[in-house]
């Protein structure tokens, strides 16, 4: 079995809710707040509000994440966040019935960050804290807003089947089989470089920029190199392990 950290087996799944939940991502180099409301009978949850600072401008001349410089930014705009996200969904925060922040995996300067300010609010104003898996997160977003959910038994009738899920994040590239909520089994990953990592490290070596993703994607000038001019790059560019 692929387990999740924080024993997700053994927790409370029941689908039975009616609260309002604020979350903060900082595993990487964006910084996202969102507040959700579910209603007790509800198909699906309602997203209220959803704020995002991207930081690739902060990384692009480093062909790459530079940790203490995603996590110095979380600080900065983690705050600016929080008050427009409750702006924007007409709440106080003192409403808020649970506050939730990625707890890994991810840079660990970074989630410090998102954990910290999701805690201290949770302590500050009574409330429940949750730490979320960030893999388990990728798993379960396409069932946001569907109404169909994922429950903890694969055999009941209602909610989504069994399924294999791809997993494309950062540094993680791997399939799961889904049998059912916090029930998952790891089929297979990269032994060595995630995709993510390996279209940065390409497009550092081609000169084309950062992310490696999208410059490659949206670039015309890779089709017109020739064979011996890539292997002449590859030979003079290190690729770290």
């Amino acid at each position: 079995m692929f387990c999740f950290p924080g024993n997700l087996r053994s927790r409370d799944v029941s689908t039975s809710l009616d609260m309002t939940v604020l979350a903060l991502e900082t595993s990487c180099d964006e910084t996202g707040v969102a507040i959700l409301r579910r209603r007790n009978g509800a198909s699906a949850s309602d997203l209220l509000a959803s704020e995002v600072a991207s930081q690739i401008a902060a990384h692009e001349k480093y062909g790459g994440i530079v940790p203490e410089i995603a996590s110095r930014n979380h600080l900065i705009y983690a705050p600016r966040l929080l008050n427009r996200a409750a702006s924007s969904a007409n709440i106080a925060l003192s409403e808020i019935d649970a506050f939730a922040a990625t707890s890994g995996p991810g840079l660990a300067s970074s989630l410090m960050i998102g954990a910290s300010i999701a805690k201290g609010l949770a302590i500050g104003f009574g409330k429940p804290y949750l730490a979320i898996n960030h893999l388990e997160g990728h798993l379960l977003s396409p069932f946001f807003g569907s109404g169909i959910g994922i429950l903890p038994d694969p055999g009941t009738s209602a909610g989504s089947r069994c399924h294999i899920s791809l997993i494309v994040s950062g540094g993680h590239t791997m399939s799961i089989f889904v049998r059912g909520l916090s029930d998952y089994q790891l089929i297979g990953r990269t032994v060595d470089d995630a995709a993510g990592e390996a279209f940065d490290k390409v497009a550092k070596t081609l000169g084309l920029g950062y992310p490696g993703g999208p410059v490659i994607d949206r670039s015309q000038e890779m089709f017109s190199l020739t064979a011996s001019s890539v292997a002449t790059m590859a030979y003079q560019q290190a690729f770290p392990r």
